[in-house]
Parts: structure tokens; C-alpha cells; sequence
């Protein structure tokens, strides 16, 4: 079994969406006040997937 990252960072932020790593930077630090998470906690695909509104399953082919 293959396993599987759990957590986001702006580097993939910004080749999902296509733009730069620092929109990953401030977008992440949106989802951390979102979810009233401190700053050196991480996000996880999950939370993410569900503040843009994406597919899970579709965020986890394209990570791996």
C-alpha cells in the first residue's frame, strides 16, 4: 500500500492552481484563520480540498 501525504504546503498550492508560491503562502494562512488554527499548525489535504471546493480523490492523484 502507497501511502499518502496529508499535508498542504504553498509549493503545491501553487501548482495546482497555477499561481505563484506566495498566493500558496497567503491562501494556506486564510484556511489557518478559517479554521481558527495556529501559525505552525499544518493543513491538511482534507481541509483543504474542502475551503476550494475540490475532489479529494483528485487532489491526492495529482500529489502523488
Amino acid at each position: 500500500m502507497k501511502t499518502r501525504r496529508l499535508c498542504v504546503f504553498p509549493k503545491d498550492v501553487q501548482c495546482i492552481t497555477g499561481k505563484s508560491e506566495r498566493y500558496g503562502r497567503r491562501l494556506l494562512a486564510d484556511i489557518r484563520v478559517f479554521l481558527k488554527k495556529e501559525p505552525h499548525q499544518f493543513i491538511t489535504v482534507y481541509e483543504f480540498a474542502a475551503y476550494c471546493g475540490l475532489d479529494v480523490e483528485d487532489l491526492f492523484d495529482y500529489l502523488d
